[in-house]
């Protein structure tokens, strides 16, 4: 017996509605202004990188520099692999998980949490446990 399957539609939520998708598609924050300095000051109570302060950054290029640039307690940059979507963060867009791995050094393993659609910006502060580095 073959079974159908059809697709689902949802309404979307208040972060995709109107122009945010557009927004969100072309790396911009669902927040703008006051809004947005009060969630980065609410999320600033916690450490860069966690679910509830991901690193904000401008779509995947930015994860993957912002990655790229980390370095270990060797000074040795950490193997990453994107382990997938969060949901919603506190910035009112969609948050990414990175399993971020030190071979034989300190921080062995973590999650680094990362909210894309920030264009423009590049965080320059490092998560707990690294350092920011260059090439």
């Amino acid at each position: 017996m073959m079974k159908k399957f059809g697709l689902l539609a949802a309404a979307p939520s208040a972060a995709f509605a109107g122009d945010s998708l557009s927004d969100m598609l072309s790396g911009k924050s669902a927040m703008k202004g006051k809004k947005l300095q009060k969630a980065i000051e609410k999320a600033d109570a916690h450490p860069l990188g966690s679910e509830q302060n991901p690193v904000r950054v401008e779509m995947p290029p930015g994860q993957i520099a912002y990655l790229r640039s980390l370095r270990c307690s060797d000074g040795k940059p950490p193997r990453f692999d994107r382990v997938g979507n969060f949901g919603i963060g506190i910035f009112g867009s969609i948050v990414d998980g990175y399993d971020v791995r030190c071979e034989g050094s300190e921080p062995a393993q973590t999650m680094v949490y990362m909210d894309m659609y920030h264009a423009g910006h590049i965080e320059s502060r490092p998560v707990p446990g690294f350092t920011i580095g260059t090439d």
